[in-house]
């Protein structure tokens, strides 16, 4: 007897072939049988006529580092179909961080100084293990919190010395099952790390057969030369890159997407690379007064320096207070901020291209978070596959299962067959949309009927189950 069987389901299998019509049964934590099922006897019957069967979504690019850990449900992604997380994305990580004081921007991102209490990368392991959150984790080693843990000052190049710690300790991390390296070159932290630096960190990457992710040193005016850092960069650590949130930001970039992606296709014939993106046309993180601008609405959604002014567009405070622009900015500080960068067409372009997996790049500890944070996989399956056909419906989910494990090495994950785990999403193809908005980010998607992570039933109907099932998931 099965523990669960779901009869008569519309199937993608996240190959990114075509769909089929199958019985899918789990046993354990496993997809023990793909077709037809006419006569086994299962605990749990499922009818899936009118539905789809999905792998669970892989969002490959988050900050869920500390929540993952305090608030285990992880309701907004279980609730749109999410049942892995890759962790430590922008250089910036709870694995292997020392602090000695508040965590600088943009580690702040993540939590205070009590959260980062996670100085190995086994200790973070041991730490989900024991929260069992409600969906898989695996991460990623920040470069910045490595350059934090040995630096005394961020806003330089770090020494020969302290890039052989780094590379000690991000060694020590690979042993104990990080997926890799990631940076965030954008930031002030890291900005003035050449690229010797990374290459130097990237090279212990690729002994261990991991991958380097980049939030690159710039997604506007120099973004071809940021693009061409980061190819050189995995060219000479002959280590798999992945440009994160690929964008064209800034309405004097809108349309360079055609560059940038013929870029990474030439490069694809010769090195190993992808992106990843979400569908909207918005960003968001710390208030960065680099890109403080008049031609772009920026909607502050926290601010420490003056508090009273959070959820507010910046144009509406600088009006208030009489001051300019920059110096609004600068008064918010630290603060959080929602840029409209992007244009449309350049979104739909990166979204549908052969190279893209999807993440969120959701921020949980936002008190006025992103939609994305909520939305993300919906949004792609309803707004763009269904109602806007920017691609088939098998496409989107090829691109946040099967290809975005092959990526990252989730060994077992992503696929619908025999013998792989059970992260398995349940939804109707007809009514799944994202209800997350700007105005209102707090909002679970419709359209979702099961989720399954390792096998257990962890969301049905709306409703989360007070059992949760998710592992550490360490490099293959």
């Amino acid at each position: 007897m099965v523990e669960t069987l779901i009869r008569g389901v519309e199937v993608f299998d996240g190959s990114g072939t075509p769909p089929f019509m199958a019985d899918v049964a789990i046993t354990g934590d496993r997809i023990s049988c793909v077709g037809a099922a006419s006569g086994v006897q299962a605990q749990r019957v499922i009818e899936g006529q009118g539905l789809a069967l999905a792998p669970g979504f892989i969002d490959v690019h988050t900050h869920d580092d500390t929540n993952v850990i305090r608030q285990p449900d992880c309701l907004a992604k279980i609730s749109q179909g999410v049942t892995t997380v890759v962790v430590g994305n922008c250089g910036i990580s709870a694995a292997s961080a020392t602090l000695n004081g508040p965590p600088p921007e943009p580690m702040n991102l993540l939590g205070r100084e009590t959260d980062f209490c996670y100085p190995s990368f086994s200790s973070y392991a041991q730490a989900i293990e024991s929260a069992r959150p409600a969906v898989n984790v695996a991460a990623l080693v920040g470069h910045t919190t490595l350059r934090n843990n040995v630096m005394d000052d961020l806003l330089r190049p770090a020494t020969v010395e302290e890039i052989d710690q780094m590379r000690k300790a991000l060694s020590c991390a690979m042993a104990e099952g990080a997926l890799g390296l990631s940076s965030g070159l954008a930031y002030a932290p890291a900005r003035q790390a050449n690229i010797d630096e990374v290459i130097a960190l990237a090279q212990v990457v690729s002994e261990f057969g991991g991958i380097y992710t980049t939030h690159m040193r710039d997604e506007a005016d120099e973004i071809l030369s940021a693009i061409d850092e980061a190819l050189t960069t995995g060219q000479k650590a002959e280590v798999p890159i992945v440009i994160s949130h690929l964008k064209c930001a800034g309405a004097g970039n809108w349309g360079r997407t055609k560059d940038v992606l013929k870029m990474l296709d030439n490069a694809s014939r010769n090195q190993s690379v992808s992106c990843d993106c979400y569908p909207y046309t918005a960003s968001s993180t710390i208030l960065d007064l680099r890109q403080v601008s008049e031609e772009i609405d920026i909607f502050i959604t926290w601010s420490e320096g003056k508090p009273e002014h959070a959820r507010k567009l910046l144009k509406t405070i600088a009006k208030e207070t009489n001051l300019p622009l920059l110096e609004a900015a600068r008064a918010l500080q630290p603060a959080g901020a929602v840029y409209h960068c992007m244009d449309e067409q350049d979104v739909r372009r990166v979204l549908s291209h052969q190279l893209t997996a999807i993440g969120s790049d959701g921020l949980p500890n936002d008190p006025h978070p992103h939609p994305r944070l909520w939305g993300t996989f919906p949004r792609v399956l309803g707004h763009y596959c269904r109602d806007e056909r920017v691609m088939p419906l098998t496409k989107g989910v090829h691109k946040m299962t099967g290809y975005s494990a092959s990526r990252f090495g989730l060994t077992g994950r992503g696929l619908i067959t025999e013998g792989a785990y059970a992260d398995l999403v349940l939804f109707d193809p007809i009514t799944i949309r994202d209800t997350a908005t700007y105005e209102q980010p707090f909002a679970a998607a419709e359209g979702i009927e099961a989720v399954f992570v390792n096998g257990m039933l962890a969301y049905q109907s709306g409703g989360a189950s007070e059992q949760r099932a998710g592992r550490f998931l360490r490099r293959g």
